[in-house]
């Protein structure tokens, strides 16, 4: 059964949003502020969080930061901030996804439902991929750079898989949108260029001159190999 960690200070939403989830087979816990959600995360290992960024002691960002020291687990973001700001600074910290209140019961559903799925390896792409630079094993989600791990975010291994099925080839941001995050998702092109800056100064020797992934402005990216 997935486990689903609802991190909120709003008990009528936590207990909303509990009533859905299990009503949908999902194993649901709750915190009310985020140092329980971090102690829950550590121990509990939920496969989704559904974080509000307005807590009362610790700010959501931070704890996404601090989470993505220690845990892969997709983050989905509930605020009621608009800007478009605090929503590309939750992703490059290593959010998942971000839904602005108030939203759709029906809209939450399905953006939990594509992290579990973002989250499950598939085996459409090579197992592995090897480079001068870092070897990417796909089956394991495992990155290393001169034998030292590096860690990459379930959403990073999804846009690396939806490039590395074409290596070299344009894939346009429609598809890469489509393919990580699911329908819907058509204009959120600035999700695209937080995670491939992410993964450019996670993997490329030269960030500022990146030789592996490639943007075609306006159109797409290329995951170009050796």
């Amino acid at each position: 059964m997935t486990r689903v960690l609802v991190v909120d200070d709003e008990p009528a939403l936590v207990r909303t949003l509990s009533i859905n989830l299990r009503a949908r087979d999902y194993d649901v816990e709750h915190a009310f502020d985020g140092r329980t959600a971090l102690q829950s995360i550590a121990e509990a290992e939920p496969d989704v969080v559904v974080l509000d960024l307005g807590l009362p002691d610790l700010d959501g960002v931070e704890i996404i930061r601090r989470v993505r020291r220690f845990s892969e687990v997709p983050i989905i973001v509930l605020s009621a901030r608009h800007e478009s700001d605090d929503k590309v600074e939750a992703l490059d910290e290593g959010a998942d996804d971000y839904i602005t209140k108030p939203f759709g019961m029906a809209e939450l559903l399905a953006r939990v439902r594509v992290a579990v799925r973002r989250h499950t390896p598939t085996d459409t792409h090579p197992a592995t991929v090897s480079t001068p630079d870092f070897t990417l094993n796909f089956v394991e989600r495992q990155a290393t750079r001169s034998g030292a791990l590096i860690r990459l975010t379930p959403t990073e291994w999804s846009l690396l898989e939806a490039l590395a099925t074409r290596p070299g080839h344009l894939v346009s941001q429609a598809d890469l949108l489509h393919a990580v995050w699911g329908p819907g998702y058509d204009k959120e092109t600035h999700y695209l260029r937080v995670y491939a800056a992410q993964l450019r100064r996670k993997l490329e020797p030269d960030p500022s001159r990146p030789r592996y992934l490639i943007t075609d402005p306006g159109l797409g990216y290329r995951f170009v190999l050796p």
